[in-house]
């Protein structure tokens, strides 16, 4: 099970039955309420809500089946899962019982404890999944909002249903999508409709990293394993014990730590980098990819056995050009989130700019949509976004001729005799002083991957000191 603590009512007349049932499902480490009839239970679930009951079939006043009969009126789907206890003699009610009135199974009396925890685990992990079935159905009723993540459009509506059906689930997830497109949103919102939400969301880019990091944040290290490792250092496994591990670009991995991850995969196990201890995890991970992995398998730059382990089920994220009727909605998101974060209250989208928005092909997909209004509301002063607001190469001709920078945002001067290095250096010094040294914002804002802005800074600073 994901979660510990789940609610059992153990329901009999018999006083020593359903105190030894009571005792043995406590000892697996359920919390247990009993009742003596189907009318008792009946009153304990006003304060008492399990995740299943387990009924005795023949009882005085009210028996297991009009009890199950009872909770099917009243909640429905959303009743406890019910397990009939019966003797030799209610085999055929029993087997009644579940085929006509739905209850989860039955158990002949006495009972085998192995195979009854085996099927009280069923039972309760079958309301578990129903329960967040009920809340991701709700979510979807909200008309194209999912997390943070919104589309009324029919690819968008495809990528909901599969994070609904995934995310009940243990199943490993790919999640394949252009940069930009929200790959990271799509991992938090499978994340959040698991009964993992509850645990640690770790998130790790593949591509962010040097080679010869990745292995050392992904499994952990102990102290002195290698030049730099003062003390003992929990990977992210271990961090995302419990709870989901996202791992974006994964296909930006050095194939020799592929084996590495496909072993953890299979073994639940991570041993940290020059440790001989195996520490078990239980980690759901989702990877993500802007790359065509089946093309890098076929080229050997991705293991196959890794792909299959890890595309359990994959969810195709559309590019922002194939859903341009989503423009309207994502716009007022993004600006509810950047009005959030600014303290502004820009509200509004003048409608020329949302015919520009539908002209533009967007490269760079939402991240680049999030980059235009964020420059539009900086420059608007937090009012009304207008055309003259965004950058020239979306302004449609009718707006307004092109012009020189008014100064609102940072620029670069270049002389004759500038070297093509030169002038790159410039321009990131100037990017990275725009975003306050933020190197992950600054690469966005750039239109590169954090690993290709890393080694740019790394080669400059090797030639500075030659």
């Amino acid at each position: 099970m994901y979660q510990t603590q789940k609610r059992v009512l153990v329901v009999d007349d018999e006083l020593n039955q359903r105190s030894a049932v009571a005792a043995m499902v406590e000892r697996w480490g359920f919390v247990t309420a009993t009742a003596a009839d189907g009318i008792e239970a009946l009153e304990r679930l006003r304060d008492f809500r399990p995740d299943a009951i387990v009924t005795d079939l023949m009882m005085p006043r009210m028996d297991g089946i009009q009890l199950l009969q009872k909770l099917k009126d009243e909640e429905g789907d959303r009743s406890p899962a019910v397990i009939m206890l019966t003797g030799h003699g209610g085999m055929d009610m029993a087997v009644n019982a579940v085929h006509k009135h739905g209850a989860f199974w039955f158990v002949e009396k006495p009972l085998r404890p192995r195979a009854f925890r085996a099927l009280l685990d069923r039972a309760v992990e079958h309301r578990t999944l129903t329960r967040y079935s009920e809340v991701l159905e709700r979510q979807l009723s909200t008309q194209g909002v999912f997390g943070k993540l919104c589309g009324r459009t029919k690819p968008m509506q495809e990528v909901f249903f599969l994070i609904r059906q995934a995310g009940p689930t243990r199943a490993n997830i790919l999640v394949m999508g252009e940069s930009g497109t929200g790959k990271d949103l799509v991992a938090r919102a499978i994340h959040e409709a698991s009964p993992r939400q509850a645990g640690p969301f770790v998130a790790l880019n593949c591509a962010a990293l040097p080679d010869t990091l990745i292995e050392s944040e992904l499994f952990g290290h102990e102290k002195g394993s290698f030049t730099g490792a003062l003390s003992r250092r929990a990977g992210c496994f271990e961090l995302a014990h419990e709870g989901t591990l996202f791992l974006d670009e994964i296909g930006d991995m050095p194939v020799g730590l592929q084996a590495k991850l496909l072993r953890v995969l299979e073994s639940r196990c991570v041993r940290r980098l020059g440790g001989s201890e195996e520490v078990e995890v239980d980690v759901r991970v989702i990877a993500a990819t802007n790359r065509d992995l089946q093309k890098s398998v076929r080229d050997g730059a991705f293991r196959e056995d890794l792909f299959f382990r890890l595309s359990v089920l994959e969810i195709p994220l559309p590019a922002l050009r194939d859903r341009k009727d989503d423009l309207p909605d994502l716009c007022d998101a993004i600006l509810r989130d950047l009005n959030h974060a600014y303290g502004s209250s820009a509200a509004y989208v003048h409608p020329d700019v949302l015919k520009a928005f539908q002209q533009h092909r967007w490269p760079g997909n939402i991240r680049e949509l999030r980059n235009v209004l964020e420059r539009a509301l900086v420059i608007s002063g937090g009012t009304e976004i207008l055309p003259a607001h965004l950058p020239q190469s979306i302004r449609t001709p009718a707006h307004e001729p092109p012009r020189r920078s008014s100064g609102a945002t940072p620029s670069v001067t270049l002389t004759a005799g500038t070297t093509l290095d030169d002038a790159e250096l410039e321009i990131i010094r100037m990017t990275l002083a725009f975003t306050n040294n933020n190197r992950a914002r600054a690469a966005e804002v750039l239109g590169i991957d954090p690993k290709t802005l890393y080694n740019k800074l790394k080669e400059r600073a090797a030639l500075a000191g030659d």
